[in-house]
Order: structure tokens, then sequence, then C-alpha cells
């Protein structure tokens, strides 16, 4: 009889469970009938002592559609991130500035370290009596271009030792596999005390729009997620001193109660960390480095796709403790199309920065002259956040029923979300346009509309002609007229396809 009931119990929960996971697809596939877009700016604003953080609203309709969240810090001259971790892969883009990131991985040794020389002799033997004996996890330099990649739940900071103002924008998959919690972004500060400070103001000219209650809700629910106190100040300081072997006082003040600062601190230019100088990291070329540069671009794919085959491998044999966080995509030798007198598009994925395959994300780095197009085109396995660095883009969005979802101008600082297979053509404006897209596979394809390698070109020339009711020798010249492959030149353009709306 207890056998039946468990089997019963069983069935049961089983079927709950399908319901629940049938309902939430159905959730996040209504979240995706979308009738317009609008270019979103943040709408919240976190203060602190030595900067801000920008929020957008993660229940806009496009984020939920797409199932991430975007942020964007702005820290001070010798400010500090506090560390901290998140339960969603990370990838950020640094778009001004410079800065130091450290990355935490659980297990990896201390490899940065003074030596023994350095702690006893000269103003090096001085600094090391004085405390300075340290050794830590690498740290990598940030410059103006780079991308990092952060996996789930790894701890994380950020220091601005330059003379302006560090900008990055941070790009958060919600839904990814990796996240258990729920889809919302939460973020689990080491120390300080973020709430202190944590003034939201909210940018009602920015978002006039009347909210409704459930909205409002889960507004509530995000900020309380991203202002609460550090996760020390949820232990006892008797359990925290034990833990520690340190004294009741070290420890209270591990939990940051009485600390006024907020999220990103004031810690000037003197902060003492090992790294190597910024050409040594930057200019460098490992033996394993070398050694690829003798291989074939497709031996290297070959072996990716080896590894690939065995589990999450990086492609490139490195451990977890030693692969890449950063690249720079801005370096010209990360361009994949260029058109001189049009511009360029640099995609940085798995291939490429082997670490993304574990995220399942990846990156776009674009540049338009003035005036000059992309080819109008959909991503086929990926959702595509857009967010304009410099310059305008006038960009059109087009849904499934053939409807102009979105037609308006992006601005710098400007987010829009480009659903999966919407098409999308994007040009510039009068001073040019340059972007960065988050999309949400590691190995996101797009497929061209117009263009000498596109789905009109690679069609036989009687399909294009019956399928548009054009006579042959149109189709011939639809199919031909356009030599360029991804990125059209203004002399390309006869300026008929997007007309600035009155």
């Amino acid at each position: 009889m207890a056998s039946k009931a468990t089997l019963l119990l069983a069935f049961t929960l089983l079927f709950a469970t399908c319901i629940a996971r049938h309902q939430q697809r159905q959730q996040q596939q209504n979240q995706c009938q979308l009738q317009n877009i609008e270019a979103l700016e943040p709408i919240e604003v976190i203060q602190a002592e030595a900067g801000v953080t920008e929020i957008w609203d993660a229940y806009d309709q496009q984020f939920q559609c797409a199932g991430v969240d975007f942020i964007r810090h702005r820290i001070q001259p010798g400010g500090l991130l506090l560390p901290s971790y998140v339960n969603t892969p990370i990838l950020a883009f640094v778009e001004r500035g410079r800065g130091i990131q450290g990355v935490i991985l659980p297990g990896c040794p201390e490899t940065y370290e003074y030596s023994q020389e350095q702690q006893f002799s000269g103003e090096g033997g001085r600094r090391g009596r004085e405390g300075n004996q340290d050794r830590h996890q690498k740290v990598e330099n940030l410059k103006e271009g780079d991308v990092v990649a952060i996996p789930t739940g790894t701890a994380h900071w950020l220091h601005n030792d330059g003379n302006t103002e560090l900008v990055v924008v941070v790009f958060l998959d919600t839904q990814n596999h990796e996240n258990q919690l729920d889809e919302n972004q939460r973020r689990f500060f080491l120390a300080g005390n973020p709430q202190a400070q944590a003034q939201s103001q909210q940018q009602q000219q920015r978002q006039p729009r009347q909210q409704s209650p459930q909205r409002q809700r889960q507004r509530q629910r995000q900020r309380q997620g991203q202002n609460a106190g550090n996760i020390f100040n949820g232990f006892t300081p008797e359990l925290i001193a034990q833990s520690f072997n340190v004294d009741q006082e070290t420890a209270q003040k591990l939990q940051g109660q009485n600390d006024q600062r907020g999220h990103i601190v004031n810690v000037g230019q003197d902060l003492q960390i090992v790294r190597p100088p910024q050409e040594q990291q930057q200019g460098r070329r490992s033996p394993r480095q070398q050694q690829e540069g003798r291989r074939s671009p497709r031996q290297q794919q070959q072996e990716q796709q080896q590894g690939r085959r065995g589990g999450w491998s990086n492609g490139v044999e490195e451990t977890i403790c030693s692969m890449k966080f950063k690249v720079n995509i801005d370096n010209p030798s990360q361009a994949d199309f260029v058109n001189p007198q049009a511009g360029s598009i640099a995609n940085l994925n798995s291939f490429k920065f082997p670490i993304l395959e574990h995220l399942q994300l990846s990156v776009e780095r674009g540049e338009l002259r003035p005036n000059a197009i992309q080819s109008p085109h959909w991503t086929i396995n990926a959702h595509n956040l857009l967010y304009v660095t410099e310059g305008a883009l006038r960009v059109q969005i087009v849904d499934n029923q053939g409807n102009s979802v979105f037609d308006n101008e992006l601005r710098e600082g400007q987010v829009v979300v480009i659903p999966q297979n919407f098409a999308v053509i994007k040009r510039a404006n009068e001073q040019g346009s340059r972007w960065v897209s988050f999309k949400t596979n590691d190995n996101a394809m797009i497929a061209n509309l117009a263009g000498r390698v596109s789905a009109i070109s690679s069609m036989p020339v009687d399909v294009v002609a019956n399928a548009y009711q054009l006579s042959r020798e149109d189709a011939q010249q639809l199919k031909f007229s356009q030599r360029e492959t991804v990125l059209f030149a203004p002399s390309f353009s006869r300026g008929q396809g997007i007309r600035a709306s009155a």
C-alpha cells in the first residue's frame, strides 16, 4: 500500500513539474509577442562614495523576452567596486577609461606574489616588512575595448587606477541554465554596506508611462536584490570571528554595518597590488600562443571541436585557473568584416574566446562610417542586445508578420533588444557610429538579406523572379547589383531604402 502511495506521489510531482515548465516556457514566449520596441535608457541610479551604477528596467518586455539584464558602472578615479558575485554569467565591456580587474576562482592558487629578495632588500624589503608580504590570484589590466567574461557565482572586483572616469557596461544572462534561482539578477556583496548610499532615484522623465501595481512590486523586488548589505551581515560576529580566527571587532567590521560609503568606495591611487606591467601583459606572447600562431585557423578550429566532444573544454587545453577572462575586441586583428569606406565588424565567439562556450554568450563590436549601412539581416540562434557607444544609428526592426516594431534613431548610451529571428537594418548618422552587441549564444550566427553572400543572392534567378513577380532581368539585377558583402558604403546605397522620418 505504501509503495502505491509513493508511486502516486512521484507521478503527481512529475506531472506538476511538467506543467510548471510548460507554463514557464509559455510565459517566456508570450513575453516575445512584441508589437512595439522602444529605445531604453537607465531608469535608476545607485549612488556611492566614488561612483554610480545606472540600472535599466529588468522588467521591461524587451528584457523579459530575451531573459537578460543590463547595468552601467561609472567609477571615479581611485574608486573600487567592492567584491561581489552574481547568480548569472556576466559579460562586461570597458567603454571608457582604464582599471584593474580581479576575478576570484575557487580552488585556484595565489600565483601573484612578492619574491623573497623583494621582501628583504632595498625599497621592496622595507615595504614587505610593513605588511606588504602579499600574494593573491592574478589580476588583469583593463583598457577601453576590453571584454571581460565572468562565470556564474564567481567573485570579482574592479578598481579605477586611471585619471579619468571608468565606464563599464555589464550584460547579465538571467535565463542562463546555470542560474538556479529565479529570473532576477541577484548581487551578493562580500564587503561594505551597499544599502547605505543606495538611493535609487527614479528618473520619471525617462519613463513617463504609468506603472501597474504588479510592475511596481517587480521593481521593488529588483531594488531589494541590488541594495542589500554584504553577506557577512547575516552571520553572527562570534561565528565569523571563529571562522577567520580574528577578534570580535574585526568580525564586526566584516559585516560593514557602520560603513556609509556604498558599493563603490574611494581608495585613492595607492592600492598596492601585485600585477604585471601594462605593456608586458598585453604585448608579450607565450610559447603556447607562438605555437598557435604557426598553426592554420583550420587546424585550431579542428582542435577546438575535438575538445568540445569531451565535455566542457575551452579548446586550447587551458585549465580553469589559467584560462583567459579578457580579450580586447577593439584590436584590429579581431575584425571579421572590413570595408574601409563603410566600417568594420568584429565577432567574439567561443572559437576566439573559449570561456564563452561555458557562458553560452558572445559579443559583436561594430563601426559604421557616416551614412554607411550594415546589410539587413536576422540572427539565427540568439537574442541580441544592442548598445550604442558613439554617435547614433538609424535602426529598423521587423517581426515575423512583416510589421515594423522599431523604426527610430538609437543614440549614444541607449539600448534596444533585437529578438531572435527578427530582421534588422542599421545605418549610421552623419557622424558615424559605434556599438557593442551582446548575444545569448556562444556562436551566434546571422543571415544577410542583401549583399554578395545573402539569402537573396543565394537563390536561383527564376526563384527570385517568381517570388517577387519580377522579370528575369530585374531579378538578376536584384541578385547581383550589390557587390559588397556585409557593410555598404554610402556610394553603394542609393539612399532610398531608409528615409529619415519627418
